[in-house]
């Protein structure tokens, strides 16, 4: 990757009319080992959150040697960026060939399920693998219910009973047996967390099975843009937010078991932006060359604050009204689809003009996984970055909450 001090003397020096994302190693760095040094457990990064090899290479370099993964392609990449880290494979419903390939080929000895045909299928495959099933630790993943800006318990989790008889069937069957619960992802209400340990502990109790180990899922939030006309308390810092679940899993009486978190957000959001240039303007209507079919999903969702900043051109001639005032703007992708619009308003200096620059920030998390090739548009050019997004120069915009009929079309 070519290197520059800050993402304007990228865009300035490299005049990009695709979008060019920033890559910031530094801030990887420092958020990976904030997690790292905060929680006493064992920290299982979710690739499904980024799982491109620069980053996942890196997150090993600091020291992250365990991953929740969900299918090969995630075995296969985890395994690329670190050939001794331990896998957790995750998702509870799974292919059979695949739990094959993950028990034999990759090792795996850690697998989730909410249900006893799950039991069955990974059962038969032991079995036929000659794999002692005391080898195996099958976590009971637990319904849950809470606010997050993306609510993971509509399809997975085993309600408080029925988890207690998979728990009774795994240790009948001679498996170690652990429990999991995934609160959400980018979670509002932190209450979740105390709320998902008493029906562990509930759980736990009932069942009377020993168990190997605790995992507390994702959900940790990162830190987004701000919108300064509704101010809200910022998302607690890392070291904070995880004395404050330890602390629950201690007065849940859940301390003595070995802990495993498997953070995504909160480790990769501020590692990467995406410099976008303006194509078109209409009145109060911006056109720039990405959207939700490539870097900008979370904006399309309308659940996360993004936060932006214009580079003009220098090149263009700046007329003498035009105002560094901060206006709102819906945006258009890049696209033929109608649909790809940002759902929120980006707030950015009125004098945004065709061939200035955006940068939005804080993108690390899910917008290259959610990527798609639609229309042929696939950006994948990147740089690396030295300064964080926030310390660039330059007035911080945002994806405003304002409702779509809050912008005029102009």
């Amino acid at each position: 990757m070519q290197r520059f001090e800050t993402a304007r003397e990228a865009a300035l020096a490299l005049r990009p009319d695709r979008p060019v994302y920033g890559f910031r190693p530094s801030v990887l760095d420092a958020d990976a080992r904030a997690f790292l040094s905060a929680f006493r457990g064992r920290t299982a990064y979710a690739v499904k959150t980024n799982g491109e090899p620069f980053v996942l290479e890196r997150l090993a370099k600091a020291g992250v040697d365990a991953f929740d993964v969900a299918s090969p392609a995630e075995f296969a990449a985890a395994r690329a960026a670190s050939a001794d880290a331990a896998l957790f494979y995750m998702h509870p419903v799974k292919a059979q060939s695949d739990v094959r390939l993950a028990l034999e080929g990759y090792g795996i000895r850690s697998l989730a399920l909410d249900h006893e045909d799950e039991v069955a299928k990974i059962l038969r495959i032991v079995r036929a693998q000659d794999i002692a099933p005391g080898d195996v630790t099958l976590f009971v993943r637990l319904a849950t219910k809470g606010h997050a800006a993306y609510e993971l318990s509509k399809k997975f989790g085993a309600a408080p009973a029925h988890a207690v008889e998979l728990l009774q069937r795994i240790d009948r069957i001679g498996f170690r047996a652990g429990v999991t619960f995934h609160v959400g992802s980018q979670v509002e209400d932190l209450a979740a967390y105390e709320r998902a340990l008493g029906t562990a502990d509930w759980v736990r109790g009932r069942s009377g099975v020993e168990l190997a180990a605790l995992d507390i899922g994702g959900g940790f939030p990162a830190r987004y843009g701000q919108d300064p006309r509704r101010p809200s308390p910022p998302a607690p810092e890392v070291g904070d937010l995880v004395r404050r679940i330890e602390s629950e899993i201690d007065a849940w009486g859940l301390g003595d078991l070995p802990l495993i978190a498997e953070p995504g957000r909160v480790i990769v959001a501020r590692c990467l932006s995406v410099i976008v240039r303006v194509l078109l303007k209409k009145g109060q209507r911006l056109y720039i060359n990405d959207g939700i079919w490539s870097s900008l999903s979370d904006s399309w969702t309308g659940k996360i604050t993004l936060p932006a900043r214009l580079i003009p051109d220098p090149a263009r001639k700046r007329g003498a009204r035009a105002s560094d005032r901060l206006t709102p703007f819906r945006v258009m992708g890049a696209t033929c689809d109608s649909v790809d619009i940002l759902s929120r308003p980006f707030w950015l200096p009125e004098g945004v003009d065709v061939g200035d620059w955006i940068e939005i920030g804080h993108i690390g998390a899910y917008s290259l996984a959610l990527r798609t090739r639609f229309n042929g548009f696939y950006p994948d050019e990147f740089v690396e970055v030295a300064t964080p997004f926030e310390a660039e120069e330059g007035a911080e915009g945002f994806a405003s909450l304002e409702p779509r009929g809050g912008v005029a079309a102009g």
